[in-house]
């Protein structure tokens, strides 16, 4: 596992210990920055379900200004922390050792509110589908957001959930990668 962009390039991450990590494929992680694009750069960003930290170090070396991670495993936690620590980015992250909806239910958050959020629930639960409805009451998560869930294709999802619309999916094999704007009564997601 490596960063692959940005300020980071090549370096190396510590690897998954544990039958329940399961990191972002290489090639989904560039089509997933390859979709967000100049967007990253400034960005509040928000790894929910951050496992070890690949994704949300790869948006800090490409120029986010802040991220949150949001893990509960105590495995992960221990991955993710000697993560950031070997990238030097532990001043523009914060850690939150709790489950995604616990966090999401907060009124604020450190970094927060978010102009980006990732989240890659595990993969064979339908819990992307269950997470959707917390995401769109989360106040830490404004209008002019984007949300992408990471998902095993085959489970599906509804194309609207409150104030989230699906905008796009993208596939790679077994994982989709849904874009979903958040809307505005009646204005239409980006």
């Amino acid at each position: 596992m490596r960063v692959i962009a940005g300020l980071h390039k090549g370096r190396r991450l510590v690897g998954p210990k544990g039958p329940g990590l399961r990191p972002t494929a290489d090639r989904v992680k560039e089509a997933l920055f390859a979709i967000l694009g100049p967007r990253i750069d400034g960005a509040r960003f928000l790894d929910l379900y951050a496992g070890t930290g690949a994704i949300g170090i790869e948006a800090l070396s490409r120029g986010a200004r802040w991220v949150t991670f949001v893990e509960s495993d105590p495995t992960a936690l221990r991955v993710l922390r000697a993560n950031l620590e070997r990238c030097g980015m532990g001043a523009s992250a914060d850690i939150q050792a709790c489950r995604a909806g616990v966090f999401l239910r907060r009124r604020e958050a450190r970094g927060g509110p978010y102009d980006l959020v990732f989240a890659d629930p595990p993969y064979h639960t339908g819990t992307g589908a269950t997470l959707l409805p917390s995401l769109d009451q989360a106040a830490i998560i404004p209008p002019e957001s984007t949300v992408i869930l990471e998902r095993f294709t085959k489970l599906p999802l509804p194309s609207q959930v409150g104030r989230l619309t699906l905008v796009r999916e993208y596939g790679y094999g077994d994982t989709t990668l849904s874009l979903f704007g958040v809307t505005v009564k009646g204005t239409p997601a980006p």
